[in-house]
């Protein structure tokens, strides 16, 4: 099996901002992709600051505002995308860098 590289997890964030209607981060550790207005108005009511639309800043800033949340936060960092899933919304969380993951580089 094939280990999976920071390099491809970035990949895969930037492919997750590509299809994103916002970006958030809690100023600590935890950095969220939201994928669609329910995510974001769900973070708006947790008072996510910053969160910021990717339309309004284009995706090449969003990528590059989450490669420097990153590096700012804690060594309990993650970057998961969001979606809205009615049944189960634990579904809705897709890790794209789980907690610890440049350790397994």
């Amino acid at each position: 099996m094939t280990a999976i590289t920071m390099s491809d997890r970035w990949l895969e964030v930037d492919e997750a901002v590509d299809e994103a209607v916002s970006i958030a981060w809690d100023g600590c550790h935890k950095i969220y992709v939201l994928m669609d207005e329910q995510q974001h108005e769900l973070m708006r009511s947790y008072d996510y600051d910053p969160l910021i639309r990717v339309d309004d800043i284009g995706a090449d800033e969003a990528r590059d505002l989450l490669r420097e949340w990153y590096e700012e936060s804690c060594g309990l960092r993650f970057i998961s995308a969001v979606k809205t899933v009615a049944d189960d919304p634990n579904d809705g969380f897709d890790a794209l860098i789980p907690q610890f993951a440049e350790d397994e580089d």
